[in-house]
């Protein structure tokens, strides 16, 4: 098996948690038990020796080094001068989610985890040549990922039952119509057991 490192995209207190601004993805991630299923995909890939990596997104309360106006997105999301700021509650990775042993790769302008940050550079200190992909979002995060990972020369796998996106019908078309195109597809309880029979197996 290819070495594999999990990426965990946005899975931040601001983004889906308790001091969420978008709603609307909480409750798709409730009803597709995006947490839940990621947490176990966490779990296998810690216990098999796999590692961890959050890859998440903040801005200073200056805005230094974010480009605010060439995403309209971004622009409606920076009128709010609270918004993900560095340093605050809002920033921080899901506690169930978190172990002491993930890193962590910050970003703080644009919509992928890769341009910017020293995420590639980790991941090849980490002899790293597959990353699965949990977390969000189907509309901007996870495309992005797979597409310069994929960029990159990594090859990809999205977790299907532990990405989100709104509305769910767009999101289910991404996953059927763009995402095949990037990286493999699985579901949570495949990968664990593919992960437990890989270890099971190196322990022979």
């Amino acid at each position: 098996m290819d070495r594999t490192a999990v990426l965990v995209m946005e899975m931040q207190r601001g983004v889906v948690g308790d001091l969420t601004k978008f709603p609307d993805l909480v409750v798709a991630c409730q009803q597709r038990g995006v947490v839940r299923n990621a947490v176990s995909v966490l779990q296998a890939a810690r216990a098999a020796g796999l590692p961890v990596i959050h890859c998440t997104a903040a801005f200073r309360a200056d805005r230094a080094g974010s480009h605010t106006h060439n995403s309209p997105f971004i622009t409606a999301l920076l009128k709010d001068p609270g918004h993900m700021l560095e340093g605050t509650p809002a920033v921080e990775v899901l506690p169930e989610l978190l172990a002491d042993t993930d890193l962590e790769s910050r970003r703080h302008h644009g919509f992928s985890p890769f341009t910017g940050t020293s995420l590639d550079m980790t991941l090849r200190s980490l002899d790293v040549a597959h990353v699965v992909a949990v977390g969000l979002s189907l509309n901007l995060g996870i495309p992005g990922l797979a597409l310069e990972a994929v960029n990159l020369g990594y090859r990809v796998t999205v977790v299907t039952d532990a990405v989100a996106g709104v509305p769910d019908g767009y999101a289910l078309a991404v996953l059927k119509h763009t995402i095949p195109l990037l990286a493999a597809r699985t579901t949570a309880a495949e990968l664990v057991e593919e992960w437990e029979e890989w270890k099971a197996d190196g322990e022979r």
